[in-house]
């Protein structure tokens, strides 16, 4: 069997018939191609592809390693089911076990957020007319309303956006809709203004969010946008999207917010992802009361006996 042909067509399936994002496939194709470069052609053998995993685990972190594994029992399953496969798949004779990695996500703080938005905020009343303030503000407010990932901001088609009912539609990953309800007036405020100075190039593109050469504005083009108003604030931390999405998902925990409406604020498949935001805003809560309780500042002399 040749292997790249069939990771080739496995490719093709996943783009036309599962509608996968590009970002996974590339991640796919890297996975599956340095698979084969350790395999070649010898697919079926299952002592050589444990040998492979045991030599990722050996070079990569356990998340990496977990999702190069989970790339490759993709491939293997895809084949099986479309009866692609001419043995049996080696995959059901191997046992993948690692621990994990905990990996805390980092937010950032209320007050960093407060200071971050003050300062923009700022700088758009000392430049009335200017329009890039104005939509540089839009996308970081929703990005701190919604806890989308860059990438469904970026994507946002215009028609997804209806500001009289406050509606959002993000399109998530494997094209998987979701609507969310913009709560705070100041952010639909902060919508319109960026829709009626961008009207033109807004239609123009079809994208919710655009730059000045009439191009949908690029990820990396909101990341610029974290970046220049976090320094012109006096922040160090180093602010990106997705702590935006970490810092709404533990604040509406810490709030009180029921984790299963989070995880669908999110668009998380799975709620066990969504669970480790439980564990942050506990830990927040612990740091606090370590820091400020007042009976860590009292000390008593108990005289023994």
């Amino acid at each position: 069997m040749n292997v790249s042909s069939c990771i080739s067509e496995y490719l093709q399936y996943c783009r036309y018939r599962k509608e996968l994002d590009e970002k996974t496939i590339k991640a796919y194709r890297i996975d599956l191609k340095q698979m084969e470069l350790y395999i070649g052609d010898d697919i079926f053998n299952r002592f050589l592809l444990d040998s492979y995993i045991t030599d990722l685990h050996k070079r990569y972190k356990q998340k990496t390693v977990k999702r190069k594994i989970a790339s490759i029992k993709a491939f293997y399953s895809c084949l099986e089911e479309r009866e692609l496969l001419e043995k049996e798949n080696p995959f059901h004779k191997i046992k993948v076990r690692f621990k994990e990695e905990k990996v805390l996500p980092r937010i950032i703080s209320r007050q960093e957020i407060e200071i971050l938005l003050k300062c923009m905020y700022s700088v758009k009343d000392r430049n009335k007319n200017n329009k890039v303030i104005q939509r540089d503000i839009a996308v970081v407010e929703l990005l701190f309303a919604t806890g989308a990932r860059v990438y469904e901001i970026s994507n946002m088609e215009y028609g997804a956006v209806n500001l009289d009912s406050g509606t959002i539609r993000i399109m998530g990953k494997g094209k998987k809709e979701r609507y969310l309800q913009i709560c705070n007036d100041e952010v639909i405020q902060s919508l319109q203004e960026y829709c009626s100075s961008w009207e033109t190039e807004i239609k123009e593109t079809g994208y919710f969010f655009v730059n000045s050469r009439k191009k949908q504005l690029s990820e990396q083009s909101i990341r610029e946008i974290l970046k220049k108003y976090s320094v012109e604030a006096g922040l160090e931390t180093k602010i990106t999207p997705h702590m935006f999405r970490h810092s709404v998902a533990t604040y509406l925990i810490e709030e009180g917010a029921d984790i299963s409406q989070v995880q669908k604020i999110l668009g998380h498949s799975s709620i066990k992802t969504t669970q480790i935001y439980i564990y942050v805003a506990a830990k927040m809560q612990a740091e606090v009361l370590r820091m400020f309780h007042p009976r860590n500042k009292m000390q008593f002399q108990i005289e023994a006996e």
